[in-house]
């Protein structure tokens, strides 16, 4: 059995992002919980693109997506102030992550982390880093 939870974003491309607030950059509990990010078209005779993620997969990626953008050093002064709770992911971010349903049959904190290359780089940045709690404060893995 797992537990999964599903969220919609509409449009189509780069652009469409996810919210995902304090509840989704909550750590896992066990080792089945799963999101799965669905990316509904405008167009109805296209058919949904999801995205199957580990829980701290997403935990990671929020807090790495919005601190990165929060604490950008080109960024104007003063125009980046919102709290991480309104977090927003991009669809490129999953992009490694599309019909991943094999990932279902194993244990979600031993699936391969297909986060883009540089967020590892972010989390290990005093600037972005990760959210409290998480448990790759442990030992982050490769990707």
């Amino acid at each position: 059995m797992i537990e999964v939870q599903v969220k919609a974003a509409r449009g189509v491309g780069e652009k469409v992002s996810w919210p995902l607030g304090p509840n989704a950059q909550l750590p896992s509990i066990s080792d089945r919980e799963w999101f799965v990010l669905v990316m509904l078209p405008d167009d109805l005779a296209t058919s949904p693109r999801a995205f199957v993620v580990p829980r701290d997969h997403v935990a990671a990626a929020a807090w790495i997506s919005h601190m990165n953008w929060l604490t950008d050093p080109s960024a104007e002064p003063g125009k980046r102030n919102a709290p991480v709770e309104r977090a927003r992911v991009l669809a490129p971010v999953w992009s490694r992550y599309e019909n991943r349903w094999d990932l279902l049959d194993g244990s979600a904190r031993e699936a391969p982390v297909l986060l883009p290359p540089e967020y590892r780089g972010f989390a290990q940045e005093p600037r972005v880093g990760l959210p409290p709690e998480h448990p790759w404060h442990s030992g982050i893995p490769e990707w």
